[in-house]
């Protein structure tokens, strides 16, 4: 039986799945898992790039004493992140985090030189300080003439793990920098941020095959024979493919540190609409655009747990906020003061105070600030969204980590008024392991591929509790559109 792998990285933490196809459904293992986390290095929050790359073989000597002695393996991340790499192949630093604050003003500096209307009507990406455009603005301009690739961090990996470069379109649509039409990064928007086309490998789409380790690593670690696929490298590209697609009108949200919710076009839309609510078309696998929202999402409830010394777990929490009125206060939860506060805690009862609101004081009603207004705020894109495509979302499919968190799911069907299907909690692992399984021939198409998600996992369904919180979501409409004057 086939055996494929996920190399699954996100903020906070990364893994090796191992998945493979039995009876017609689709089995997976988790082989070996690790933290992540960028930590303040030579005046940067960095990642630690080095110790990823030694994780994943980890995991993969751990694969290797299970008895599997042949993989496929694809990796997906994070997006934006890069890594400078100077001609002699070797990183010129470790890259720096997204969260950092050296973009915190970037889209108004360089929108000074370059209209929003130009960059969205050219990327028709959202606008995010920390997009790869940005990063690039503030970089060291010394270290960019000593750069001959830059690459985006599942790309590096890859090329670590093979030493083949090349960039994944659906990561690379990120960086705001790709033209929407064209397929290829705009030369206007390069020549403003100091860097050329030549500097970045060839783009290439999902499901490419890069090709086997590099025989250098099998003489440091006891490897089985693995073939790595381009995936989609974005995993938020992945986790839309490992998505059950339940509905008519289906939108996604992929809840996990940060909540991505939107639906799947196979037609970017870059109108006045989507521009005026800052909408994005990230590049999806097989042609498809990802036309999403990005929300601060779970790193919220993460931070909380870590400051609570991880006494509790996210289940117990969930527990506690549960007996807790929701809506006690509203919370933009996509204010940039909730980026990378030094105290979440104290950033969330700040904000109750300066807005003349209940401040949040125990553990259950601090998660239950964070879940219900998760939920008001998917109401309130999901409402955005209907007025943008021109027709009712009516069902919405929750995946990743958030997936489980059944009163913020209950709470969103109800306010946003769409049924809500939960699950896979894995789908980025399920999507990339997909590709790689479409890429191989095992699995005909993405279509099919679907099938074999919702017959192999549990979907949770939830429904709209009639009556309840009626007017809840209007009341935080006017406040957001008081509190942005």
């Amino acid at each position: 039986m086939k055996a494929y792998v996920a190399v699954d990285i996100g903020a906070s933490s990364g893994r090796l799945m191992l998945g493979q196809l039995e009876d017609g459904k689709l089995k997976l293992q988790e082989m070996h898992r690790f933290k992540n986390g960028f930590e303040f290095k030579n005046n940067h929050d960095r990642w630690n790039i080095d110790y990823l790359i030694d994780e994943i073989f980890k995991g993969l000597e751990k694969i290797k004493k299970a008895g599997y002695t042949e993989v496929s393996l694809g990796i997906d991340t994070w997006a934006v992140d890069y890594v400078l790499v100077g001609k002699d192949g070797n990183k010129l630093q470790d890259p720096i985090s997204y969260r950092d604050k050296r973009t915190s003003n970037s889209i108004n500096e360089l929108t000074t030189e370059v209209s929003k209307e130009y960059i969205y009507k050219k990327t028709g990406i959202q606008f995010l300080n920390f997009n790869t455009l940005y990063q690039l603005f503030e970089e060291d301009k010394e270290l960019l003439k000593k750069t001959d690739k830059i690459m985006m961090i599942p790309d590096y990996i890859g090329y670590i793990l093979t030493g083949k470069a090349v960039t994944e379109i659906t990561n690379a649509s990120t960086t705001q920098m790709l033209s929407l039409r064209e397929g290829l990064f705009d030369k206007n928007l390069l020549e403003k941020v100091n860097v050329s086309s030549d500097q970045f490998a060839k783009l290439v789409d999902a499901g490419t095959v890069l090709g086997n380790l590099k025989e250098d690593w099998y003489s440091k670690y006891e490897l089985p024979k693995v073939n790595v696929v381009t995936v989609a490298t974005h995993d938020t590209a992945s986790a839309v493919i490992g998505t059950p697609c339940e509905g008519q009108h289906w939108a996604y949200l992929s809840s996990g540190t940060w909540s991505l919710i939107g639906t799947e076009l196979n037609i970017p839309e870059n109108g006045a609409k989507a521009f005026k609510e800052n909408y994005t078309n990230e590049w999806g696998a097989y042609g498809t655009y990802r036309f999403l929202k990005n929300i601060m999402g779970l790193w919220m409830a993460q931070c909380v747990k870590k400051e609570l010394n991880d006494q509790y777990s996210f289940g117990e929490l969930a527990e506690l906020a549960g007996e807790v009125e929701p809506f006690e206060q509203f919370i933009n939860v996509n204010d940039q003061r909730f980026q990378n506060p030094g105290n979440m805690i104290q950033e969330i009862q700040a904000y109750c105070r300066e807005t003349g609101q209940k401040v949040p004081e125990t553990p259950g009603e601090i998660m239950m600030a964070i879940y219900s207004n998760l939920a008001l705020f998917y109401a309130n894109e999901i409402s955005k969204l209907d007025d943008i495509m021109g027709y009712h979302i009516d069902t919405l499919n929750i995946v990743g980590g958030g997936s489980n968190v059944a009163l913020m799911n209950q709470l969103t069907s109800t306010i946003a008024n769409v049924d809500v299907y939960a699950g896979p909690s894995e789908a980025t692992a399920i999507g990339n392991i997909l590709v790689q399984m479409i890429t191989a021939g095992d699995v005909l198409n993405v279509y099919l591929g679907r099938r074999i998600i919702s017959d192999s996992f549990d979907i949770k369904h939830y429904t709209p509790e009639q009556g309840k919180y009626s007017k809840v979501l209007a009341e935080y409409q006017q406040f957001l559109n008081k509190e942005r004057g």
